[in-house]
C-alpha cells in the first residue's frame, strides 16, 4: 500500500493585496530573503538555522 503524500502549504505564507503578493511571515535576518520564520505562540524561529527572536 502506499502512504499519504503530504501536500505543500506554501500557499498560506502569501497573500494577494490590490493585485500584489505580500508576505504574511518574517524573513530570517541570518539565512536572508526567502527563508522564513515560524510563528509560534512566544517567539519566532527559523527553521533552517535556529535563529530565535522571542515575542514580548
Amino acid at each position: 500500500m502506499a502512504k499519504d503524500k503530504k501536500t505543500s502549504q506554501k500557499w498560506k505564507l502569501y497573500e494577494v493585496k490590490g493585485g500584489k503578493v505580500v508576505r504574511k511571515n518574517r524573513f530570517c535576518p541570518r539565512c536572508g530573503p526567502g527563508v522564513f520564520m515560524a510563528d509560534h505562540k512566544d517567539r519566532w524561529s527559523c527553521g533552517r538555522c535556529g535563529y530565535t527572536e522571542w515575542k514580548k
